[in-house]
């Protein structure tokens, strides 16, 4: 969740200021741009050198260094972050941002941010448990901003009580799941295929396709962001998944179709990218055919049509999504797949557009609804046309 996110860690005053080194370590193991604005409280705790090196940033320490004549943008800042995460948050800035008051960079980048803001208060018992902070705690919150509850522990006075800021992995779990709940899709199970099937001759040899399953590979990564519980189950490829989603491998036709048959009555939301083998040998050879006649007839018969069996047991809250690549008379037969298996969307490729198609880092989509309203995309990159499919499962979720 926090891949690529902008994050503004600020710290503050607070002996918990030392925390805020590994804090800034998990941030960027977990892929996340982290840029530091250290109050000159916080910076009698912790040194700006410590988490410049660890965030790769310069640190922000005020609005002018007189030393180097830079001037520090705050609104620059604030416009610049995804998120901003204070931690640890003493409770002097607690009543600083309960009130407005803007007397140095953090709280001027505090007011001038757009993002959502978490803060992980840190103090001594007494202090967090005073009236003043916790007015303050819900005023701050009422701003919809979000605190990270301080645990229990010994604390640096010696006493043992609540006040002791959160750990930076309790921190950064907190965070994960806090944007994945914000995500439009939390909460949904999606199914999605990918890739060719292979159907066997003998041991050796097959009947398959050129699909390199990258398409699905995509759509699975861009749901995962989104904050959908993902199950990608691919044929046959050399593609990697992503993080934080479950894989289940198969290699033919009716090994897909057990694996989606036993998982679809769960799914929200069902996407059938996997370029499946409409036919398949009758009879397998148990050992290796040998070269021996001029000619090889090969008997085959039909595999059982994985999207249409889907579609026939769809319940009216799930969604069924089914892919059509033609090569001629394109928009009829999407259309006609969409009404006869029972689809919600279609979304058809032809072999015949340039950029679209097997084994492209691109593709060009035509999608159409229930209603055969149809929208029309240009070639795009896969992870682009991802967004494109996302985007119109979303709007029939509203």
């Amino acid at each position: 969740m926090l891949k690529n996110k902008n994050i503004i860690l600020g710290v503050c005053g607070s002996i918990a200021a030392y925390k805020s080194a590994f804090l800034v370590r998990l941030l960027i193991k977990a892929g996340a741009n982290v840029k530091v604005i250290l109050t000159s409280d916080g910076a009698n705790f912790i040194t700006p050198l410590t988490l410049a090196t660890l965030s790769k940033n310069p640190v922000y320490t005020q609005y002018f260094e007189e030393e180097t004549g830079v001037w520090s943008n705050h609104v620059e800042l604030g416009l610049w972050a995804d998120l901003i995460l204070i931690a640890p948050i003493s409770a002097n800035t607690l009543a600083k941002l309960s009130t407005g008051i803007c007397d140095n960079l953090l709280t001027a980048v505090y007011l001038s941010a757009k993002c959502p803001v978490y803060v992980a208060p840190a103090m001594d018992l007494d202090m967090w448990k005073h009236k003043t902070t916790q007015a303050n705690i819900e005023k701050i919150e009422s701003f919809s901003n979000t605190i990270i509850e301080p645990g229990n522990g010994e604390l640096a006075s010696g006493l043992h009580g609540a006040g002791r800021m959160a750990e930076p992995e309790e921190i950064i779990f907190f965070l994960n799941n806090s944007i994945k709940r914000s995500m439009p899709l939390f909460g949904k199970k999606v199914m999605v295929t990918a890739g060719p099937t292979y159907e066997a001759i003998d041991p050796v040899r097959f009947i398959g396709n050129h699909s390199s399953g990258k398409m699905g590979f995509a759509l699975a990564d861009e749901l995962v962001k989104l904050g959908a519980e993902v199950t990608l189950i691919s044929g046959p490829t050399s593609q990697r998944e992503g993080q934080h989603l479950q894989r289940i491998d198969v290699v033919s036709a009716q090994e897909m179709l057990n694996a989606c048959s036993a998982i679809f009555s769960e799914t929200d939301i069902t996407i059938m990218c996997a370029a499946v083998a409409d036919y398949r040998p009758k009879f397998v050879a148990d050992q290796k055919i040998k070269k021996q006649e001029n000619s090889l007839l090969l008997e085959l018969e039909k595999t059982v049509d994985i999207l249409a069996t889907l579609g026939s047991v769809k319940n009216e809250h799930q969604i069924l999504v089914g892919f059509a690549l033609e090569t001629n008379d394109e928009e009829n037969y999407a259309k006609g797949k969409l009404e006869k298996k029972n689809l919600d969307l279609v979304v058809l490729n032809s072999l015949n557009d340039k950029g679209a198609g097997f084994k492209s880092d691109t593709n060009k989509i035509t999608i159409f609804n229930k209603a055969l309203e149809r929208t029309v995309f240009e070639t795009k990159s896969k992870a682009d046309v991802a967004r494109d499919i996302c985007a119109a499962i979303l709007k029939l979720l509203k």
